[in-house]
């Protein structure tokens, strides 16, 4: 322990000493292996005895208890949250001081204002679920997913808010940095306490084996069991035969000429589906669905037929998270037949055709057209089936947990010298759950074409029983600069197969696996990956991984 550290320690011990008992045992409040983790909620935090004063006043806010780790866990968050919402007022008033600020900053202030409040929101969800495992309840599968997700996705946010001074002269950032930099370490401290303490990395459950196969009781589902029977039948019913809530017409024939005054029109934290069904036709709007618009699903006519489609891009003084055609964050959104298409091209750089930020969302057919940086799938759980995705330079990138299962993926033209890289993911802590998980796939590359490089630390990505075609590059992988991240990211392959995936060439990074058994390889199956099982087991569905985008 260095001398930090250790006069930290110091603090914890003493701050115990004076601490008022809560229960009637003045063991317990002192018990020794308490003192570890109140070290660890506040490592590396500027104001390490601020941070402990908090958190011993949120204990004492609890009720009686033996201050088990759930209850550190518990009074971390709230600490967490506090100070994420205090970010905010910090940022309103770094602005005032700093006025007048260029339309990037502006811009860039709008994102970060809104990328802490998803913070907000994403620890009062764990602080909620937190005081349900208190409480005794026995889904421990379902409360552990959310957590990893929802602290997952609060991690990275900042990142997103600093990433968008990218072209400025960085003053507006260096006045945010260290009331950002604050929260990301209780983020980052915190999710790493929860994991520690549920961590069961890449261990297969109990009654499965290399050589296992689906008990013939068990049915096989084409999509994830937080979707329910309902929504399962939505996704695959006719438009014409459903009930819907409203109806999108470019030429007059239905309630609402554009996606945006329906989405308007949609209720606010609607735990009941919301069907808004758009006809043919060619829609030239952005589409940005708040986190209030929840449980929304978009139906349209076809890939090719309802087609979304902006022109924003990076070059216009945008930041990349705002150059969405269509951004969707409130939780339980589904898309089917539709496609989102942004066609600034390559010369303007970012263009982002679909940003997704909503829990347990799910896209089915649905096609993302774009050139550099089109799919962003920028944190939480989602699921793609049978979509189109098209691009240049990082086309699918973010920081989710996405899973994508018979999808097609389309290489285009970049700028001259470019070279045209699939993947992108953004995992920055080997906590978070994040990373995308491509199964029984096809990789159309028209173009010298690499299946990804690491945007950041921990960036984790597999490809698994996926077609590659011919200009898939031999060595698979390509660097993000030097030796960034080659001994920390996770890539893996797992029974590819055509011209374009003969492993012999591939790169031999620390961090590259060639998957040859089974278990592993199920770690990133739909069910497992974005714990779609342990999400809503009430909903009677069921998914099998084995046959999730698996073939053993």
């Amino acid at each position: 322990m260095d001398v930090a550290n250790f006069l930290l320690a110091l603090i914890v011990v003493h701050s115990f000493a004076a601490f008022p008992s809560a229960t009637s045992s003045k063991d317990q409040i002192q018990n020794p292996s308490i003192q570890p983790l109140l070290l660890q909620a506040c490592i590396n935090v500027e104001n390490q005895n601020s941070c402990l004063t908090n958190l011993q006043t949120e204990l004492k806010r609890m009720p009686p208890s033996d201050h088990s780790t759930s209850l550190i866990v518990s009074a971390a968050l709230k600490t967490t949250h506090d100070e994420a919402k205090a970010a905010i007022q910090t940022i309103t008033t770094s602005l005032d001081a700093l006025s007048p600020i260029s339309y990037r900053e502006q811009i860039a202030v709008e994102d970060c204002k809104e990328l802490l409040d998803f913070s907000v929101s994403e620890l009062a969800w764990s602080l909620d679920e937190m005081r349900k495992i208190r409480s005794g309840s026995s889904n421990v599968h379902h409360h552990d997913g959310n957590l990893k997700a929802w602290l997952s996705a609060a991690l990275s946010n900042q990142d997103t808010c600093l990433e968008g001074f990218e072209g400025t002269d960085r003053r507006l950032e260096r006045s945010m940095t260290g009331s950002l930099r604050q929260v990301t370490q209780l983020i980052s401290n915190v999710l790493g306490l929860y994991t520690q303490m549920h961590n069961l990395p890449f261990k297969p459950p109990r009654n499965v084996t290399a050589s296992a196969t689906p008990a013939k009781n068990q049915s096989s589902s084409e999509f994830p069991s937080w979707m329910t029977d309902e929504d399962q039948k939505l996704v695959k019913s006719s438009p014409r035969g459903m009930h819907v809530n409203a109806v999108v017409a470019d030429d007059g024939s239905g309630r609402y000429r554009t996606i945006t005054e329906a989405i308007n029109a949609a209720p606010t934290y609607s735990t009941r589906r919301y069907i808004i069904y758009v006809k043919k036709g060619v829609y030239r709007e952005n589409v940005d669905m708040k986190r209030k618009k929840t449980n929304i699903m978009l139906v349209g006519d076809g890939i090719g037929e309802t087609v979304v489609t902006g022109n924003r891009n990076f070059m216009q003084g945008l930041t990349t998270f705002r150059t969405a055609t269509v951004a969707v964050s409130g939780k339980g959104f589904i898309a089917r037949d539709m496609t989102f298409r942004n066609t600034a091209g390559p010369e303007k750089h970012q263009g982002v055709a679909l940003r997704v930020d909503s829990d347990q969302s799910a896209f089915y057919r649905c096609s993302m057209e774009g050139y550099q940086d089109t799919l962003y799938a920028h944190s939480l759980r989602q699921f793609y089936r049978e979509c189109n995705i098209y691009g240049t330079i990082d086309f699918i990138f973010g920081n989710g947990a996405a899973v994508l299962q018979n999808c097609k993926i389309f290489t285009r033209v970049p700028l001259p010298l470019q070279k045209v890289t699939i993947t992108a993911q953004g995992r920055k802590s080997p906590h978070q759950s994040t990373g995308f998980s491509i199964l029984d796939s096809y990789v159309l590359a028209t173009q010298p074409t690499y299946l990804g490089r690491p945007w950041k630390l921990y960036s984790r990505t597999v490809f698994i029983n996926t077609y590659m075609s011919a200009l898939v590059q031999p060595r698979g992988w390509l660097e993000w600069y030097g030796n960034f991240a080659l001994g920390t990211l996770w890539y893996g392959e797992y029974k590819n197969y055509g011209p374009g995936a003969s492993l012999s060439g591939r790169v031999k990074w620390p961090g590259y696996h060639i998957i040859r058994d089974f278990a592993t390889a199920s770690f990133f199956s739909a069910e497992r990956f974005i714990n779609a099982m342990s999400w809503l087991p009430a909903t009677g569905v069921k998914f099998n991984f084995f046959n999730a985008g698996l073939n053993n």
